[in-house]
C-alpha cells in the first residue's frame, strides 16, 4: 500500500516528534511550509505555549526575492526575536519536510543570526 504525500509527511512528523520536544529553556523551532508561505514558531511543549511566531506573511519580510530567500529572512527574523526574548538555543523540528530548499534556508538563516541548534 503506497502512502500519499501528506500521509508520508505525517508519518515522518510523528517519528520526529517522538524525539524532539521543547522546554522553556530550549524551545522547539517548528517549521510549517505551504505552497505560498513559510511559518516558524518557538514552542514550549512542557507548558504547551507558543513563545514566538513569525512567517513570510509578516510585513517586515515583504515579498521580495525567491521563496528560498524569503525563508532565509524568516529564519533571521525568528532568531532576532528569540535572542531579544533571551533564548539562545533551540531544538529544530523540520515538521516532516526534507531538510532541503526552503527548510534548509530557514535553518541557515536562523543560525546566521545567532541561534544555536
Amino acid at each position: 500500500m503506497s502512502l500519499t504525500k501528506s500521509e508520508r509527511r505525517q508519518r515522518i512528523q510523528h517519528r520526529i516528534r517522538k524525539i524532539v520536544s521543547g522546554t522553556s529553556a530550549r524551545p522547539r523551532l517548528s517549521v510549517y511550509r505551504s505552497n505560498k508561505e513559510i511559518y516558524a514558531q518557538l514552542i514550549d511543549d512542557v507548558n504547551g505555549v507558543t513563545i514566538i511566531s513569525t512567517s513570510s506573511r509578516d510585513k517586515v519580510v515583504g515579498n521580495k526575492g525567491t521563496n528560498v530567500q524569503i525563508a532565509s529572512l524568516v529564519g533571521k527574523l525568528v532568531a532576532e526575536k528569540a535572542l531579544k526574548a533571551g533564548i539562545e538555543a533551540v531544538t529544530f523540528d523540520r515538521g516532516g519536510y526534507l531538510y532541503h530548499g526552503r527548510i534548509k534556508s530557514l535553518a541557515e538563516g536562523a543560525r546566521a543570526a545567532g541561534l544555536k541548534f
